[in-house]
């Protein structure tokens, strides 16, 4: 998984009715736009995240179109 700060962090929910959490990616902590990313919630919560599984990045350029 590589992000790029602007890009989206999506952590899809693990139960029924259970929603995504979106955040931005702020900062990339890791080499060459690996994890650790620092994240903004949209209430302006930050936090670390190592993303596992139920993640994904949509990026900035897929935004776009």
């Amino acid at each position: 998984m590589r992000a790029s700060k602007g890009d989206q962090l999506v952590q899809h929910g693990r139960v029924v009715g259970q929603h995504d959490q979106v955040s931005e990616v702020v900062e990339v902590m890791g080499t060459e736009g690996n994890p650790p990313y620092r994240v903004r919630f949209p209430d302006g919560h930050e936090a670390v995240m190592s993303p596992g599984p139920d993640c994904e990045v949509r990026h900035q350029q897929d935004k776009k179109r």
